[in-house]
């Protein structure tokens, strides 16, 4: 097994650690800052395969878009000796993936939460499902992030780094041309990449108050989310659920009304940057973990900032 991880400006996508794991280390980092990005595995792998692009090779037209196509017409001759590939379902992964397993003429497994070589994990229906299957000898699989964990090993010394050459010179035309990049809708993103989130629970009074934290989100370039209470008493859909049975998400901010902070909530909460919370208990746990925890009225507060927000103060 083998994790296949694409490297932008030396950063790992989410997941990118957790797949190197579930490959018992053995790594191929393609794109820019690959050697950077190695220095993260301290603990988790041993020896790392970096293949450096410059930027120019990861975008199409000036666009700055990825060539999925491109670096997978490259990487199926890298890895035709690999049986299994296994990439992170960050943006970039997703996209990889389906091209890679079709040039490679094996089966994809979209969506695992397990990969071993005789057995994969799929979580399927909005996650309310596993489906275990018998993969075969080959194949390719994404690994959903924030699921695995990860152990690493204390004191391990950095990665040895070995080169691997990826040449997309001559596969210039095998993408789409780029002409426009639209930004993401705060309302629709997936949870777990959002890099912003305002999530309700149960200390809210109406469904109204899920509507009014979406206009919210949107105005601060946030996602809506919501604890299982709220999803239970079918106020928005299970898909926008953070938890343990939900979402498992690791937002750079995250604005917690009216939720306490229940351990299956709390457990997929990933390590968000900064966590401010609402909420009338001043001890309740997710006041405890917030950085700036407020004791006051979710629901009065909601109606301030969005008073707040309108008047541009």
């Amino acid at each position: 097994m083998i994790a296949v991880v694409v490297v932008r400006s030396g950063q790992l996508p989410a997941g990118g650690i957790e797949t190197v794991a579930e490959c018992d280390g053995r790594a191929l980092l393609v794109g820019t800052g690959t050697h950077a990005a190695a220095a993260e595995l301290v603990g988790v792998s041993a020896e790392v395969a970096c293949a450096e692009l410059d930027d120019a090779a990861l975008a199409t037209g000036g666009g700055g878009a990825f060539r999925p196509a491109a670096l997978a017409a490259a990487l199926a001759e890298v890895l035709a000796n690999e049986p299994i590939v296994v990439l992170p379902a960050s943006p970039d992964g997703r996209d990889l993936a389906p091209r890679l397993a079709a040039l490679m003429h094996r089966p994809l497994w979209a969506g695992a939460v397990q990969v071993t070589r005789s057995r994969v994990d799929l979580a399927r229906n909005g996650s309310t499902e596993l489906h275990r299957v018998s993969p075969g000898e080959a194949f390719v699989a994404t690994l959903h992030p924030g699921v695995r964990g990860v152990a690493v090993t204390p004191d391990a010394e950095i990665p040895v780094m070995l080169p691997a050459t990826v040449d997309l010179t001559v596969l210039e035309e095998l993408d789409a041309r780029v002409t426009a990049v639209l930004p993401p809708d705060p309302a629709t993103i997936d949870l777990a990449e959002a890099p912003r989130i305002v999530a309700g629970g149960a200390g809210l009074d109406t469904p109204a108050r899920m509507e009014q934290i979406t206009r919210i989100g949107v105005t601060l370039g946030a996602s809506m989310g919501a604890t299982r209470v709220v999803t239970d008493r079918g106020w928005v859909p299970h898909a926008r659920q953070i938890g343990t049975t939900g979402v498992v998400i690791d937002p750079d901010l995250y604005l917690a009304f009216g939720i306490s902070g229940a351990v299956q909530h709390t457990s997929g909460l990933g390590n968000p940057t900064h966590i401010i919370s609402v909420n009338t208990d001043g001890h309740c746990p997710m006041m405890q973990l917030a950085d700036l925890a407020i004791t006051a009225d979710a629901n009065a507060t909601l109606d301030e900032l969005e008073r707040l927000l309108e008047s541009g103060s």
